[in-house]
């Protein structure tokens, strides 16, 4: 309810998750929802038609599994109600597990759903199923969508894919040891051949 312009609204923000890592190549990042080939429209519409800001809205790095070919990447946004009051209703999956990798790849990150409401946050107690939660001006709803799940073993990456999605900031230089075996650079800049090797051998 919007009492500047006297109406009410009703507003859906259609957000899909990384699609997972297959033989061939990684996940996309950001598909598609399961409605349908649906989308919301782009942010800037969004806040053009409805009393909302949205504080944040990007590729949620790191929520991608690992893998040989890793799974896409999932969204992260923030939006904040800027007048009048609302009703928040969450549909979505993967709130306690992501998705599932193949062959030795690793797990997506799961689905997270957090509202601030008076300065307080608030996780739904299904994680990311609730219906009607009250808002009003200055509370903020924040998601992370799923990311995909890895195929294969990442220790079998292409250690110059790992430099890459390093230094897109897809994934930290200690991202790229823990979950890949692929030591970089004291400057994050090139790969540790040395290291990579001994690291993946002892693992």
């Amino acid at each position: 309810n919007d009492p500047a312009r006297g109406r009410d609204y009703v507003m859906y923000q259609i957000s899909g998750g990384g699609y997972g890592g297959n033989a061939d190549h990684d996940g996309l990042t950001n598909g598609c929802s399961t409605i349908g080939i649906s989308k919301s429209p782009p942010v800037e519409i969004m806040e053009q038609a409805f009393p909302v800001l949205y504080r944040h809205y990007a590729l949620r790095e790191g929520s991608g599994g690992a893998g040989k070919h890793r799974g896409g990447f999932g969204l992260a946004y923030e939006v904040e109600i800027l007048r009048g009051d609302a009703r928040a209703s969450f549909v979505m999956d993967h709130g306690r597990f992501g998705p599932q990798g193949a062959l030795g790849g690793k797990d997506g990150a799961p689905n997270t759903v957090t509202v601030f409401r008076n300065g307080e946050a608030h996780v739904p107690p299904h994680l990311s199923k609730e219906q009607d939660i009250a808002l009003k001006a200055g509370d903020r709803v924040r998601v992370g969508t799923p990311g995909g799940g890895g195929y294969g073993d990442p220790l079998q990456r292409d250690p110059e894919l790992v430099l890459r999605d390093v230094a897109l900031g897809y994934y930290t230089a200690e991202d790229a040891g823990e979950k890949f075996g692929v030591s970089l650079s004291t400057n994050g800049l090139a790969i540790d051949r040395a290291a990579t090797d001994e690291k993946r051998a002892h693992r």
